[in-house]
């Protein structure tokens, strides 16, 4: 496993924390995510999407339904990336962003997060 890179986006105090991985198992991605759950443990929220081969794996975590995990997977089927996790680490700033607010946030993290120029 290797981290590839990091982006943060700020929307009206919401704090979202982008991270793209390189995996090869999905004991890795278990790993990541427990490591980034204690590493972050103020944050409510940790959807994540991954791809490895024909293993693809969604979760919102707790986020309202198809808002965070589905929007993270489009990015990277658009992409056509293979044995990679993308995990959005959320810190709530007090305003409610709505479902289309949410997928935006989210949609845009994980774009801007493989943007490796």
């Amino acid at each position: 496993m290797k981290l590839l890179n990091t982006y943060t986006l700020e929307i009206k105090k919401s704090k979202f924390n982008a991270y793209y991985y390189e995996v090869d198992t999905i004991e890795e991605v278990d790993l990541i995510i427990n490591n980034l759950k204690k590493e972050h443990k103020r944050s409510k929220h940790i959807p994540y999407a991954y791809k490895i081969d024909n293993y693809i794996k969604k979760t919102d975590d707790k986020e309202p339904s198809g808002t965070s995990g589905m929007p993270i997977l489009n990015i990277i089927e658009k992409n056509n990336l293979n044995h990679c996790l993308i995990a959005v680490v959320r810190y709530f700033g007090g305003i409610k962003l709505g479902s289309g607010g949410l997928i935006r946030a989210y949609s845009n993290s994980a774009k801007e997060v493989i943007n490796l120029r």
